[in-house]
């Protein structure tokens, strides 16, 4: 089942988040002290093209370092990708086969917002095949 959602939703909403993610990721790259949002944001980029089977859970040892990147994060990248998330949902959300899809967008808007002290882990629960 994790296997085929993730393949709907690349063809319905990850790739255009991907290309979205990877956007602002340059564009964070290219002022010296925004590098660190960069990483954090090509990072999210395999996240968000596919997502299922995989959780986001808080990292050991974040402090203020990274509520202060999460700041920065916000203003230059965070906001405008969340409503790119919001936008996606709203489509997504018109089909019954989108509405996993919608709740699954819905759910990326907070490590969206602010990904510092977060990190991307296999789901517990989560099978190979």
């Amino acid at each position: 089942m994790r296997t085929l959602l993730n393949i709907i939703w690349f063809l319905f909403a990850g790739l255009e988040l991907f290309i979205a993610y990877v956007f602002f990721g340059v564009i964070a790259c290219v002022f010296i002290i925004t590098i660190p949002a960069g990483v954090a944001c090509f990072r999210m980029a395999g996240y968000v093209v596919w997502p299922f089977g995989r959780v986001v859970v808080d990292k050991p040892g974040a402090g203020v370092g990274s509520a202060l990147m999460n700041i920065v994060w916000f203003l230059v990248a965070g906001l405008w990708l969340s409503i790119g998330h919001l936008l996606t949902a709203a489509a997504q959300a018109i089909t019954i086969v989108g509405i996993p899809l919608a709740i699954a967008n819905v759910k990326l808007i907070p490590v969206t917002c602010f990904p510092f002290g977060k990190q991307v882990v296999e789901s517990p629960g989560a099978r190979l095949f």
